[in-house]
């Protein structure tokens, strides 16, 4: 039976629900070296987030999908306690960002002892707290894509193919997502558990193809930061083309901003709910279809497939 690893410990894939794949609880850009639990309050953060992911239970949403990495404000006990709290399937991470987010030993160290780290999380758990990562989260940067996230890459893909997690990678630039579609290919890592992030920031659409050509998933994350229809037509035109397998939506919403006053100002997480669906109902989108990009998709590509 395949199986989604929550932030409480593997569930049933079946039983993942409503899905938003690629959301935050909380961020901090300060920076490699300066970040850790001590720019935030964890029972503030707690307070200010429980009422938006309470919001997103009770409009529908039953797993959500924290892409926040290490050293960019990834905190798996706090996002245990909004699990308890909530009823939400929360799902945290392994792998790192890009620079200036990596770490020191990201530049020092090879891609296999790298990929060591990644695995190592997965089978004991995160820093001690016994919480398992669901999905492995890198980043890279505009191609050509430098030597460490080159690395990044790499390292990746090898832990993918040790641990059957899926890898969503923060792109955003279609030369970038292709390179790195190339260096999964050279590590015989398989392109259909690889998610191209922010594919929706690339502006032409014959890319978008491309990408789902290569066997990858297309992620349109932006949802509520554009108006509703831009996403509506984008997404009922890429149905039209290519159908809706291996293609997620989400908000990329959020989040309490660590060394921000009260967390700064966040976005919920309901828009793709409460204003992206009756869109898409309107542009001809059927509910079968629409379940399969918030249900059955979302269960498909993070199910961990052993190796």
């Amino acid at each position: 039976m395949p199986e989604i690893v929550t932030v409480l410990g593997p569930v049933p894939a079946e039983r993942l629900g409503l899905t938003l794949p690629h959301e935050h609880v909380l961020c901090d850009f300060i920076g490699a070296d300066r970040t850790g639990p001590h720019r935030w309050d964890r029972e503030a953060v707690y307070r200010r987030m429980l009422p938006l992911l309470e919001e997103a239970h009770a409009a529908g949403v039953r797993s959500f999908f924290d892409c926040t990495p290490a050293y960019i404000g990834r905190d798996p006990e706090l996002l245990r306690r909004l699990a308890r709290a909530t009823g939400l399937n929360i799902v945290t991470n392994t792998g790192y960002y890009k620079e200036p987010f990596l770490p020191p030993h990201a530049f020092a160290e090879s891609e296999d002892a790298l990929a060591a780290r990644w695995v190592a999380e997965c089978e004991k758990g995160i820093d001690g707290t016994g919480i398992r990562p669901g999905f492995i989260k890198i980043a890279v940067n505009p191609a050509p894509l430098v030597p460490v996230q080159r690395k990044v890459v790499r390292a990746a893909a090898r832990a993918q193919r040790r641990t059957g997690l899926a890898i969503a990678c923060h792109t955003g630039h279609a030369g970038a997502a292709m390179e790195a579609l190339d260096l999964l290919a050279e590590e015989k890592a398989p392109a259909g558990r690889f998610i191209v992030v922010h594919a929706d920031a690339i502006e032409d659409r014959r890319e978008h193809l491309r990408i789902w050509d290569r066997g990858a998933w297309v992620e349109f994350d932006a949802v509520g930061w554009k108006p509703i229809e831009h996403h509506a037509e984008l997404i009922s035109s890429f149905l039209k083309e290519r159908g809706p397998d291996r293609l997620l939506i989400s908000h990329d919403a959020g989040w309490y901003w660590a060394g921000e006053p009260d967390g700064g100002r966040q976005k919920p997480f309901t828009p793709l709910l409460k204003e992206l669906v009756p869109a898409l109902h309107r542009a001809g989108v059927t509910t079968a279809t629409i379940h399969q990009l918030l249900v059955t998709n979302p269960a498909r590509v993070f199910a961990v497939r052993r190796p």
